[in-house]
């Protein structure tokens, strides 16, 4: 199993958060077996969020892919995402 976490600010919590759980079924369909969402204790829209995936190779294609960045853009980030990778220890 891999972990890809991403960092990125929203414009808008609960329009971000109607966007994200609308691209469930294509986020699944891209490999993602689990996921979780996190928002920063003083600003709720500082997200973190984690997507598990059975290998790097498709979770680095999920992170490169264009529907995730059009979905990103049409949800309202308002920040580069920090994206990166990591192995249970």
């Amino acid at each position: 199993m891999i972990r890809m976490f991403v960092r990125h600010k929203v414009s808008d919590y609960a329009a971000w958060r109607k966007a994200y759980d609308d691209f469930d079924a294509t986020r699944n369909s891209m490999g993602v077996t689990g996921h979780a969402i996190f928002q920063a204790a003083d600003d709720p829209n500082d997200i973190t969020a984690y997507h598990d995936f059975e290998s790097l190779e498709k979770a680095q294609a999920f992170a490169g892919s264009n529907e995730l960045r059009e979905a990103m853009g049409n949800a309202g980030v308002a920040s580069p995402p920090d994206i990166w990778f990591a192995n249970p220890a």
